[in-house]
C-alpha cells in the first residue's frame, strides 16, 4: 500500500496557504453526553468542507502541462476541484448525479467549474468523468481514492492530535473512505491507542457493507439527509479500502431519524448549521451506538446543504427522501 506518514506531512505543507487550521471547539452536549466532545469545524473553510484539503493537496501536485481536471462528486468534493483548479488557473468539469441538491450544483457553478448533471446515481456520474479522461484528456481527481486527496484530508487526523494529544475518540464520517481513513492513519501513527470509528448512514453504507464482503461490492444509492456520504467506492479501490479496514477501529451505521435529530440538537445546542454527514458522530452518541469514555472529537465536515429542508427539520416537520420520509418529531433537548 503506497502511503505514509510523510506524504501527510507533504500534503500539510502544500496545501497551508490555501486552506484553513481549522477550529476545535467543545460542543454544548459535552455535559449530557458525560465526556467532553469537541468539533472540528471544516465549515470553515473557504468552500465551507473539509473537502478542500484533498483537492488542493491532488491538484497542487500535478505536474506542469496539465490543463484542465474532472471528477465525480456529490457536491462537496466538486467544489474543492473547483476552488482548487481556479486557484492553479485551469479547467474543471465536475460530474454530479440527480440525487445531489441543487445547492450543491450552484456551488460548483459559482467556483466557474462546469457542473454536468448526469444519471441517477455515482455510479453514473463517475462513468460521464471517466469518458472525459479518455476523450478530452482530463486528469481525474479521485474524490477517495486517490493518495494526494486521502494525505490532504489526513491532515485532520493531523491537527487534532496536535490540538489535544489526550483525545480518547474520534468520530469520522464514512462514505468513500478517503476522509475516514486518512484520518485514522495519521492519528494511529501519532498515538496507535486513540479510537478511531467510521460513521455512516444505514441505507446505502458502501464501505461498511465491502468490509463485510471482504472486498468493494456496489450498494443501491438512495436519497439520503446524509446525502454527502453517498455512492459507492469503487469495485477497482486500490487505497481507501484498505486503509479504512486496517485503521478503523469500528464502523457504526445511524438511521436517518437519528440523524435527523441530531441535526436539530447541534443547531438548538451549538448555534451550528450542517449537513446531514455532519453529525452522524453525534447521532451515533446520541442513540446510544457509541460510547464514549473519554475526550471525544468529532469532525463537522460541511455546510453545504438545502436550507429548505434544513428549516423543515428544525420545525420538526416531515421530510421526504424519494419513497421514504421521515417523520418529523419537534426538538427536545
Amino acid at each position: 500500500m503506497d502511503f505514509s506518514l510523510a506524504r501527510i506531512l507533504a500534503a500539510r505543507k502544500r496545501i497551508a496557504e490555501i486552506t484553513d487550521r481549522t477550529p476545535l471547539v467543545p460542543s454544548e452536549l459535552s455535559e449530557r453526553f458525560g465526556h467532553e466532545v469537541l468539533l472540528k469545524l471544516e465549515i470553515t473553510q473557504p468552500i465551507g468542507a473539509f473537502k478542500l484539503r484533498g483537492a488542493v493537496s491532488a491538484i497542487f501536485n500535478l505536474p506542469d502541462g496539465v490543463t484542465g481536471v474532472t471528477c465525480c462528486s456529490t457536491g462537496n468534493h466538486g467544489r474543492g476541484v473547483a476552488f482548487a483548479a481556479r486557484e492553479r488557473g485551469i479547467r474543471a468539469v465536475v460530474c454530479m448525479s440527480k440525487l445531489a441538491p441543487e445547492a450543491k450544483f450552484a456551488g460548483v457553478r459559482a467556483l466557474g467549474a462546469e457542473a454536468r448533471i448526469i444519471g441517477e446515481s455515482q455510479d453514473d456520474a463517475q462513468a460521464e468523468a471517466e469518458r472525459l479522461v479518455t476523450e478530452e484528456s482530463l486528469t481525474e481527481i479521485s474524490r477517495f481514492d486517490d493518495p494526494d486527496v486521502i494525505a490532504g484530508q489526513g491532515t485532520i487526523g493531523l491537527e487534532l492530535l496536535q490540538a489535544r494529544p489526550d483525545l480518547h475518540t474520534i468520530l469520522v464520517p464514512l462514505s468513500g473512505g478517503g476522509l475516514a481513513g486518512g484520518v485514522a492513519f495519521a492519528a494511529k501513527r501519532i498515538n496507535p491507542d486513540v479510537r478511531v470509528i467510521g460513521i455512516t448512514m444505514d441505507r446505502g453504507a458502501a464501505m461498511y457493507e465491502s468490509i463485510r464482503a471482504g472486498h468493494p461490492v456496489e450498494v443501491e444509492e438512495v436519497p439520503s439527509l446524509d446525502d454527502s456520504l453517498g455512492g459507492g467506492i469503487g469495485l477497482q479501490n486500490k487505497l481507501s479500502f484498505p486503509l479504512c479496514r486496517d485503521y478503523l477501529d469500528d464502523i457504526v451505521l445511524v438511521s436517518e431519524e437519528e440523524i435527523y435529530r441530531a441535526l436539530q440538537a447541534i443547531y438548538y445546542e451549538d448555534r451550528i448549521v450542517s449537513e446531514g454527514a455532519c453529525v452522524v458522530g453525534i447521532a451515533a452518541v446520541q442513540a446510544g451506538k457509541v460510547k464514549l469514555s473519554g475526550p471525544t472529537a468529532t469532525i463537522i465536515t460541511g455546510r453545504n446543504l438545502d436550507m429548505g429542508i434544513h428549516a423543515d427539520i428544525m420545525a420538526g416537520r416531515d421530510v421526504p427522501l424519494g419513497d421514504y420520509t421521515v417523520k418529523g418529531t419537534p426538538y427536545e433537548p
